[in-house]
């Protein structure tokens, strides 16, 4: 999956800075969470501050779109950005946390 940076525009009273990126992939258009990892990769980041809001594929393309937000630190992020984001790119949940989620959907079905 090759990441390029479209667009970058600097937001210092959130601490953030806005992304326009397009994903090259080979497969299926990858998971909110491997974009994460690859655009924090390429942009010298933490994972945790990266927030991947929007990936636009068009039907039976190999590019995707997306719109991300990159904060100066994961404290930022998890202050500023609303919780169902938070949730959606797991950030702010630690593997202890994730475990006992997996153990709780378990148990219920």
């Amino acid at each position: 999956m090759d990441v390029d940076i479209i667009e970058e525009d600097e937001n210092p009273m959130l601490h953030r800075t806005d992304v326009t990126f397009e994903l090259t992939h080979d497969d299926a258009t990858p998971s909110r969470l491997q974009v994460r990892d690859s655009l924090a990769a390429k942009l010298n980041k933490d994972a945790n501050e990266v927030v991947v809001r929007n990936l636009d594929t068009k039907f039976g393309m190999r590019k995707t779109v997306g719109a991300a937000k990159v904060y100066d630190t994961a404290d930022s992020a998890i202050e500023v950005e609303q919780d169902h984001m938070l949730d959606r790119n797991k950030i702010g949940v630690d593997a202890d946390d994730a475990a006992d989620e997996a153990d709780a959907e378990a148990e219920e079905a």
